[in-house]
């Protein structure tokens, strides 16, 4: 299949902030899911569940029916994770304290572990949800301390989508009311105590509330394989976590860093094979507005196929940063089980550096 024209459009139009990338080298989302992770983590142009809250509102037009998520437990960890628990024994895996020990063992490995639940109500054009996370991004440095990227997220959401044209334009909002706990440090003295209390008290921890806005656009063309456009504003305007300090952690004077008005877009085709079998072709660059003084545009880079069986069975592959992804998920009406593997990128500057992650998810639905 050719995909010219898909890179074309790219000439025509995270959530990353800058002190973030600078000390571990990874792009920090909000949210990223076990569906599009298989999928090179492309999903705006192809999501199409209670995750179109999260990923591209605009994709809650596209939902056939109303549901609801009662418990969806997604967990993800690095390949590393096996080799540091070796070490010495992980006590809390999205915990500075609890992994401090193995990190400092192990120096310059990359240590990854994130947790995240979504409960959630979605019908076609509207969805609500809570979305809580619990993310741990480290890295122990030659000289005893650590480099760390801590996430403790608490999010309502909600999101309205309209459509035009018989369904051919869509277009989605979210809007996002955020409770963050955050640590972002370069050099943590691992000899102290790295509970949230003491590093609230050295001014270490960041706590705060913020709300943004997302907006979503899809065209979708009335042709074979039906091509679609899509293209997402995230954190309109910015978002910035400048209220109510202690609402879930320690009083601390220091927010969360803002997230940056950022643009992503994409395209997809939707071949169907034969009555059973159809599938979702899709190519999306990431953080348009961001991005410029980035010399390794590959980090924004993201491709993925999907392979449907007959809604029961799903295939996935694609291309992340330059690293292979694959996953696979199992649907039954009330019940779904993902799980899925995929490189990112951790390098800083031009080094390139992959770390292999994996994920599982269960899905519980009324």
């Amino acid at each position: 299949m050719k995909w010219t024209f898909v890179f074309v459009t790219f000439l025509g139009l995270q959530t990353l902030t800058t002190a973030a990338y600078a000390q571990l080298g990874e792009k920090f989302d909000l949210f990223s899911g076990a569906r599009s992770l298989g999928m090179g983590d492309a999903g705006i142009a192809v999501v199409n569940d209670e995750t179109s809250l999260l990923v591209n509102p605009a994709g809650l037009g596209k939902l056939r029916n109303f549901y609801g998520t009662i418990l969806d437990p997604e967990l993800e960890m690095s390949s590393n994770a096996y080799g540091f628990n070796s070490a010495n024994p992980i006590s809390a895996p999205t915990n500075i304290e609890g992994v401090k020990t193995s990190l400092v063992e192990k120096p310059d490995a990359y240590y990854y572990a994130k947790g995240q639940i979504f409960p959630s109500f979605v019908a076609r054009n509207f969805g609500i949800g809570i979305f809580a996370k619990q993310m741990l991004a480290a890295r122990g440095n030659e000289d005893g301390t650590l480099s760390v990227k801590q996430q403790d997220d608490l999010a309502l959401v909600m999101g309205v989508n309209f459509r035009f044209f018989d369904g051919r334009v869509k277009l989605g909002l979210t809007g996002k009311a955020i409770s963050r706990i955050e640590v972002d440090e370069v050099a943590l003295d691992s000899t102290l105590d790295l509970s949230n209390a003491s590093l609230a008290a050295a001014g270490q921890l960041r706590e705060g509330v913020g709300v943004g806005y997302d907006m979503g656009l899809n065209l979708t063309a009335p042709w074979q394989m039906l091509p679609t456009l899509s293209l997402v504003a995230r954190d309109m305007g910015g978002t910035s976590f400048d209220a109510n300090s202690g609402l879930r952690g320690p009083e601390t004077s220091e927010r969360p860093l803002a997230l940056k008005q950022d643009i992503d877009v994409a395209v997809a085709l939707f071949p169907i094979h034969n009555n059973f079998i159809r599938s979702s072709w899709t190519v999306e660059y990431r953080n348009l507005l961001t991005n410029q003084d980035d010399t390794s545009k590959t980090r924004y880079i993201h491709a993925g196929i999907e392979v449907n069986l007959a809604d029961r069975f799903f295939l996935r592959a694609g291309y992340n940063q330059g690293y292979w992804t694959a996953g696979f998920e199992s649907a039954l009406e009330n019940f779904q089980f993902q799980m899925a593997t995929y490189g990112e990128e951790v390098g800083v500057g031009d080094a390139k550096l992959e770390d292999r992650r994996y994920l599982a998810k269960v899905g519980f639905r009324f």
